[in-house]
């Protein structure tokens, strides 16, 4: 079973976190912000991951703690989830269309860590989510996943497309990266004989 629990508690956050990489895509989201329950909902559905969440964090100041150490903590599971990345296909990518946004991402489970992101959302929030954390987010998850990752805006305008469109877009990236490859189910995806 490629699962992973992690407790990460700091001054600022308490979070609580279960992943199942196999699951069918449940979940069980109380991050103490509205938004990203929504988003975290969406990500758990659409890469049918099985995904626990709860997060006691300082958003009395505002959303930005809560936001990037939810994205550590689930960086963290799926590094640990995926432990030596043994016979997966370690390359996702989706193009996903949202309404009028087109949303491009591409990851390689490759164990180094880039976010490569391409989202021009106008919108300082939505409702009350600065968009700006969208990025955030995905920073602290590819610092912690040791992955890269790609983002790219090809169309749209409207900020809640641009972002869902991302997140369900990765979600499906990420879940064709950590199949395994009946072929290579005992191989390490690369040369180098380690990831």
């Amino acid at each position: 079973m490629r699962y992973a629990e992690i407790n990460r508690k700091t001054a600022e956050t308490n979070i609580s976190l279960q992943l199942d990489l196999d699951g069918s895509g449940t979940s069980k989201i109380d991050s103490g912000c509205g938004f990203l329950d929504h988003m975290l909902t969406l990500f758990a559905r659409h890469g049918r991951f099985d995904l626990t969440l709860t997060c006691k964090g300082d958003t009395y100041v505002d959303d930005h703690h809560t936001v990037e150490d939810i994205g550590i903590a689930l960086g963290d599971a799926f590094a640990q989830a995926l432990g030596e990345k043994r016979g997966i296909l370690r390359y996702g990518d989706t193009l996903l269309p949202m309404d009028e946004a087109l949303i491009l991402s591409a990851v390689d489970l490759s164990g180094r860590a880039y976010l490569g992101y391409a989202l021009e959302i106008s919108a300082e929030k939505v409702g009350s989510f600065d968009t700006e954390l969208c990025e955030e987010f995905w920073q602290a998850f590819v610092r912690n996943a040791a992955c890269t990752l790609h983002v790219r805006q090809l169309a749209g305008k409207n900020a809640h497309h641009i972002i869902e469109g991302c997140f369900k877009s990765v979600a499906r990236s990420l879940k064709t990266a950590v199949a395994i490859d009946p072929e290579f189910a005992d191989e390490i995806p690369s040369t180098k004989g380690v990831l």
